[in-house]
């Protein structure tokens, strides 16, 4: 028969067993000081079709947390727990923080990509029920995780110099426009744009600014091939119409209002200038000319008159 103080002892120990995990760790206490690991959310895209990125996903060394399909009702898959690592990022690099597969999840969008054609390099579209997909996905990854919007990346940001994607014609301002990816206000742009219409800034202003956002990027003061790159993988997701990576006026003023606070002043835009004044020349006095006396033709010089002399008396 058990006793009332045996009955007491084993309820103690019972409800001393609901607290502790296996392996004696106690977790009754929980520090309020602490945070998820994951900074960043990478999109890419897989470059080939549902098959065979479903085969490199899960049975090669290259992985991702998810995986949305192209399907046209699209599946999203999750291939790697968010507690561990997946190996989706590589080399790479965003606002400092270096080799991001550990503090960021990764998803591969089923896209082929781009080919090389004779009019040129061409990128393939993303279907609206595949973006219709994701959007929801990434909304609930920055929520659980606290990711900033500047944070949401392509894997082109975090490695410029051998990633494209996913690409120009991901649909970055959709994102945007559901609060999930910074983008610069177009009103401060086109403001601003009429400082770099004036003069575009030299490289090492841009060097600096693209750091500012984010990048890796070695400031050289030349515009290498390095320099025009990132410009290239900037301009994919802000300004799709034109990554030739050539720096111009659109693309500084992108820059500077991505890079400078909301509530922060712009550079100053100069004044219109003063149309040309040119000297009023006096009109010119006209002096009257003097009258010219006329002019007596001289009178011709008559020969003298010569009197005959009178004839001699006869004779003499």
């Amino acid at each position: 028969m058990i006793t009332k103080s045996l009955a007491a002892t084993l309820l103690l120990a019972l409800l001393a067993g609901c607290v502790t995990a296996p392996g004696g760790i106690d977790k009754t206490y929980t520090a309020k000081g602490q945070g998820s690991r994951v900074r960043f959310l990478v999109l890419h895209y897989t470059v080939g079709d549902k098959p065979s990125s479903l085969k490199t996903l899960t049975e090669q060394q290259v992985s991702a947390h998810y995986l949305v399909t192209d399907d046209p009702r699209p599946i999203v898959y999750g291939l790697v727990d968010e507690t561990r690592a997946a190996y989706h990022a590589g080399n790479s690099s965003w606002k400092g923080f270096t080799q991001l597969n550990n503090s960021s999840i990764g998803i591969e969008i089923v896209n082929a990509g781009w080919k090389d054609t004779p009019q040129g390099r061409v990128f393939a579209p993303f279907p609206q029920t595949q973006i219709d997909a994701l959007i929801p996905l990434v909304k609930d990854i920055v929520a659980r995780h606290g990711i900033l919007p500047e944070n949401v990346v392509g894997h082109s940001d975090i490695a410029p110099l051998r990633k494209q994607d996913p690409g120009p014609l991901f649909p970055w301002r959709q994102l945007a426009q559901a609060g999930l990816v910074a983008w610069p206000d177009a009103n401060r742009v086109a403001a601003v744009r009429q400082v770099f219409d004036i003069q575009v800034p030299d490289a090492l202003w841009f060097q600096k600014k693209l750091a500012s956002h984010g990048f890796g990027l070695t400031q050289t003061g030349q515009f290498d091939q390095a320099t025009r790159t990132v410009l290239a993988a900037f301009q994919m997701k802000y300004r799709p119409a034109n990554i030739a990576g050539e720096p111009d006026a659109e693309t500084a003023a992108m820059l500077e209002v991505l890079t400078t606070p909301a509530n922060a002043p712009l550079p100053p835009v100069p004044p219109a200038p003063l149309p040309e004044m040119r000297p009023v020349q006096p009109e010119p006095v006209i002096q009257p000319t003097p009258p010219v006396p006329p002019v007596t033709p001289p009178t011709p010089s008559l020969p003298p008159t010569t009197t005959p002399a009178a004839p001699l008396p006869a004779g003499q």
